[in-house]
């Protein structure tokens, strides 16, 4: 293999470049804040190669809302959840021990999913997307609340999500304890549903 094959091979393909670019700064900041030229700036493309990839910003921010899934719900709340605990109660529960050590991180970024569905509005199609992804994190909490034979799942899953975003929001306007109040709650909550 050439050095030149080697380095074509070593590179992210230009999509990937788009989207880990995007995803980093869609995380950060606010969709309407980040402008296509600086992600194609930044990604090191041709406005062409970004459309290619992404006929529109809309189906960019959507592509990134999906990868924050991969990211966020499944590989690390779904993931950590569950290796950390040992029963299905205490893997819900674990949920809010991921959110104290994400609180209080210096790079704590809030939800994009909820971001996203407050700065763009649910008829939006990327608000459309945030309300999906934020139903599969609802589904995930579901599923933990069958495993725990808890009783009405759909509802206890709709209470702990509401425990889940509230602790996000406060913790953003600063309460980094946040996630430690709302694992109290979630105790309760339990107890009701068991």
């Amino acid at each position: 293999m050439s050095a030149v094959e080697a380095i074509a091979q070593s590179k992210p393909d230009a999509r990937e470049r788009i989207l880990d670019t995007a995803y980093e700064l869609f995380s950060q900041r606010a969709i309407r804040d980040v402008g296509i030229d600086e992600v194609i700036d930044r990604a090191g493309v041709a406005k062409a190669t970004l459309y290619r990839h992404f006929p529109s910003k809309d189906e960019l921010v959507i592509a990134f809302l999906e990868r924050r899934e991969e990211r966020w719900t499944l590989a690390w709340v779904e993931a950590e959840a569950r290796r950390r605990g040992t029963t299905p109660e205490e893997q819900l529960l674990a949920i809010f021990d991921l959110f104290d050590e994400w609180f209080h991180r210096e790079d704590f970024e809030a939800c994009s999913f909820i971001n996203v569905l407050l700065e763009m509005g649910p008829a939006h199609p990327a608000g459309q997307a945030s309300v999906r992804h934020l139903a599969s994190i609802r589904s995930v909490v579901g599923c933990l609340a069958e495993e725990a034979a808890l009783r009405d799942p759909g509802s206890f899953a709709r209470s702990l999500h509401i425990l889940m975003k509230g602790s996000i929001v406060a913790a953003a306007e600063g309460d980094a304890e946040a996630a430690q109040r709302a694992r109290s709650m979630a105790g309760l909550l339990i107890e009701q549903h068991r």
